[in-house]
């Protein structure tokens, strides 16, 4: 059975890149490896394919919806280290539910028995969780990550993301696996002290600190991770994050926990007394 992984954050807050470096960095390691965009721009495999590949919803609107007739070779591509990429994708913009279109490919991923083809599955998941289907890889994920930045609207998300994962945690498997703080920037003198503080707060901690730097922009608009680089300065400093989180993950039984999250109210005057 595969180790599924469900990605979550803020929207912008850089986690498709993020989940295509843990990819490549599990990969790389071994593992077998399928990531999954759940986002209607379709572009979380980008780095890894280097295309905007068929999504779930265009194949299946191929075939007139009728699931069964579709293979696995019609959604997936495979990329850097032979990493397999699925695109949800989503219905034209001001039409239908988003949300529905991941619960799809949930449904298309059980049909075509992928779930035990995989050492590690990565749902990349669009923004915080908002409704029913964007939510779905929860009912399915071992563990749910959080990627976030040291600011206050990142750390609202991820304490409604808490709220979700303490929920589904009450009839599903899914734990709290901790916080990818992205972006870090120490030169402001910021680091990470607010999320290291609300990490403590709702009971989980950060898996690693991926660093601000222009060489990770600069990878995101190849279509490349950052591992496929050529060397450039500071690239080993911005792989560690990636591998630590990769180590961490394929350990036997990583420590998660279930969040105890922060009420929005309480969040406001918190959040203003950690800055």
């Amino acid at each position: 059975m595969s180790l599924v992984l469900a990605v979550y954050g803020k929207g912008g807050i850089g986690k498709s890149t993020t989940s295509a470096n843990i990819s490549a960095a599990l990969a790389l390691k071994g593992a077998k490896v399928l990531q999954i965009g759940c986002d209607p721009k379709h572009d979380s495999t980008f780095p890894i394919t280097g295309k905007l590949q068929k999504t779930v919803i265009e194949a299946l609107e191929e075939v007139d919806f009728h699931h069964e007739e579709l293979t696995a070779e019609d959604v997936i591509e495979t990329g850097f280290a032979g990493i397999d990429g699925l695109e949800a994708g989503g219905p034209p913009a001001g039409s239908g539910c988003g949300g529905y279109v991941v619960g799809e490919s949930v449904t298309l991923l059980q049909e075509l028995g992928l779930y035990d083809k995989y050492d590690v599955i990565l749902f990349d998941v669009l923004g915080d969780v908002v409704c029913g289907g964007f939510s779905a890889p929860l009912n399915y994920a071992d563990y749910a990550i959080i990627i976030a930045t040291n600011d206050f609207d990142s750390i609202f998300a991820a304490n409604r993301l808490c709220m979700a994962i303490q929920q589904k945690s009450v009839r599903y498997k899914v734990k709290l696996a901790g916080i990818v703080a992205n972006r870090v920037d120490y030169t402001t003198g910021g680091g990470t002290n607010m999320l290291d503080q609300f990490a403590e707060k709702v009971g989980t901690r950060l898996l690693a600190k991926v660093p601000y730097h222009e060489l990770i922009r600069k990878s995101r608009f190849a279509g490349k991770t950052l591992f496929a680089m050529e060397d450039q300065a500071g690239k080993d400093d911005c792989l560690v994050p990636y591998n630590e989180i990769a180590d961490f993950l394929m350990q036997e039984n990583p420590p998660a926990t279930v969040p105890v999250p922060i009420g929005d109210r309480e969040i406001f005057s918190m959040v203003g007394g950690w800055q």
